[in-house]
């Protein structure tokens, strides 16, 4: 069973930064396109950025494009999710995922991803 394992987040100032981290435990994210999404309370889980197996197609939400990067690093077997200029807008449980299908230039839509981790909060608020 493929599991993965989010960290990084917590509370931070509009303006700020977190750097989320998504590790795999038991296989190497190599071959798997990654996933981040997020879920804020009453909404449906949404598709935030999402990278291919090589690293080479990557997407983002309009909502964050500017603001958060995805990269890997596949020395550490993680991927990151940098978020920069968080607005309160931002607040939610960010999950990771991965597949091992065909996403297509990394596209980040819910129903293609088949593991998924447990969530981190990230709160945004003055």
């Amino acid at each position: 069973q493929l599991q993965v394992v989010e960290s990084g987040g917590g509370l931070v100032q509009p303006g700020g930064s977190l750097r989320l981290s998504c590790a795999a435990s038991g296989f190497t994210l190599d071959y798997y396109d990654i996933g981040w999404f997020r879920q804020a309370p009453g909404k449906e889980r949404e598709g935030v950025s999402c990278i291919s197996s090589s690293g080479g197609s990557t997407h983002y939400a309009d909502s964050v494009k500017g603001r958060f990067t995805i990269s890997r690093d596949k020395a550490k077997n993680t991927v990151y999710l940098q978020m920069n200029s968080l607005r309160p807008e931002d607040t939610a449980i960010y999950y990771c995922a991965a597949t091992a299908r065909d996403t297509i230039q990394a596209m980040c839509v819910v129903p293609l991803y088949d593991y998924w981790g447990q969530g981190t909060q990230v709160t945004v608020s003055s």
